[in-house]
């Protein structure tokens, strides 16, 4: 520790005299386990009525786009607790109906913003000086789960949802492709034909590639390039498959998120309550042995073992992991009602925070500084190394974890919609006309832009 500190020490004098840059000593910094170690609420976000599923920062990262139960999407600055504008997202009102994603496009000037629902929506929404206009670009037959954006591309999108299929959307002429539907593997779960996705990403360092992952043990990719709209390739076909290195339970089989960082490296959270780590030569190749997958992934084939996680737990269908840190140092994940933060390298759990009473739904880091966003029930949280005093390291963490996850697959899902209910107002009457949280806001749509600004 002396030592660390020692040379914090020398990295601030070297800023002082010119030999360190300011972008390079908080880039230095920004990484460091002090400021990790510290990370507390800076502010809370609440307007939204229901739980908030998703939270994502923009460019920059001074404006943080949500979704939640009442269908709204707010734009904060998160800095000062505040929205800067809210407006009805168009997705249906039926209160069964959750956004699940609200991403902003790149370089769009933030006005430009793709969302999904559990309505089997795909909306882009445009904001102009007066007005936010809405219209549907593509549709999933059922719950329209993720979608990602192509890294530095203001125009191409991929959607993902529990019908199995792959849709690439050009916004320019708001056409969506039916790129595929994601297969089984033969002689694996034969009682599925198709494979229900809840995530999808794309690689930011080759944004041909991109994974998907859903109710299967693995995690697909696929190399667009491949595609041609004469359906004269086998594009359906990923070109290669990774699997984790053991399946805890089998009936909790599947991937709920995935995450590529900037070098490549394939994150994974699956529901059997593990996270893996994946680098390309982790790969089973384009045609898998569903008989033995995991002796792939052994030492003894030659095949380096992919970094697990421990310590979460995971039950739901959409959870939040990422990468954390200016160089991607840490790895972050949404479990129960904590966050947890371990070291990617090593996988050593590093600290653990509570944040939300009914369940974490989404964790977001910010793209340039140690502050991260969480959602849930209790709104959206923003944490920052403003403690004084720095957190214990967890102990025990994985006895702890059971008892709090005893009987939750039983009793979550009832106690989330209870509690989300209760957030929500409706009016009663033959239409169930919508009432909005924020403050006689109209609903958004193709035709109707009247939204509040604030």
């Amino acid at each position: 520790m002396k030592n660390k500190s020692a040379m914090a020490v020398v990295d601030v004098w070297r800023r002082e005299v010119g030999e360190l840059s300011n972008r390079k000593f908080a880039q230095r910094r920004a990484a460091s386990e002090d400021l990790v170690l510290r990370l507390d609420i800076f502010e809370k976000l609440e307007k939204h009525r229901g739980c908030v599923y998703t939270a994502s920062f923009n460019g920059d990262g001074n404006i943080l786009a949500s979704g939640a139960d009442d269908k709204h999407i707010i734009l904060w600055d998160w800095e000062t607790g505040l929205p800067k504008l809210a407006f009805e997202s168009g997705h249906a009102r039926a209160k069964v109906y959750k956004v699940f994603r609200a991403k902003f496009m790149p370089y769009t000037g933030d006005c430009s913003l793709i969302t999904c629902a559990s309505d089997g929506q795909v909306r882009h929404a445009q904001i102009s000086e007066c007005s936010v206009e809405t219209r549907l670009v593509a549709k999933h037959q059922g719950k329209a789960y993720n979608l990602a954006v192509e890294p530095g591309n203001p125009h191409l999108v991929y959607t993902c949802g529990e019908d199995a299929l792959v849709q690439h959307i050009d916004l320019r002429t708001a056409e969506a492709t039916e790129l595929f539907k994601c297969q089984t593997i033969k002689g694996h779960r034969a009682h599925m034909s198709i494979i229900p996705l809840h995530a999808i990403v794309v690689d930011p360092r080759n944004p041909n590639l991109f994974a998907v992952g859903g109710l299967d043990d693995y995690t697909r990719l696929y190399d667009v390039r491949k595609y041609k709209c004469d359906g004269s390739t086998d594009f359906g076909q990923p070109t290669d498959y990774f699997y984790p290195p053991h399946v805890i339970d089998k009936y909790l089989s599947g991937e709920t998120c995935l995450a590529f960082s900037d070098h490549s490296e394939l994150l994974v959270s699956c529901r059997d309550k593990s996270i893996c780590l994946f680098t390309r030569d982790m790969g089973l190749g384009h045609n898998p042995v569903p008989s033995s997958p995991s002796s792939a992934c052994s030492e003894a084939n030659g095949k380096a073992i992919p970094q697990v996680y421990k310590g979460h737990g995971n039950y739901q269908n959409v959870k939040g992991v990422s990468f954390f840190g200016p160089k991607s140092e840490y790895v972050v994940s949404g479990s129960g009602s904590r966050i947890f933060i371990w070291k990617k390298k090593g996988g050593e759990l590093v600290h653990v925070i509570k944040a939300d009473v009914l369940g974490v739904q989404c964790v977001e880091s910010h793209p340039h500084t140690t502050a991260l966003a969480s959602s849930g029930v209790e709104g959206i949280k923003i944490w920052t190394p403003k403690a004084i005093d720095k957190a214990a390291r967890p102990t025990n963490i994985e006895q702890d974890q059971k008892k709090v996850l005893n009987g939750l697959p039983r009793t979550f899902s009832r106690i989330v919609s209870y509690a989300t209910f209760n957030y929500v107002v409706y009016n009663e009457g033959e239409d169930d006309e919508f009432v909005s949280p924020l403050g006689g806001m109209e609903p958004s749509s193709d035709d109707d832009n009247d939204n509040e600004w604030i």
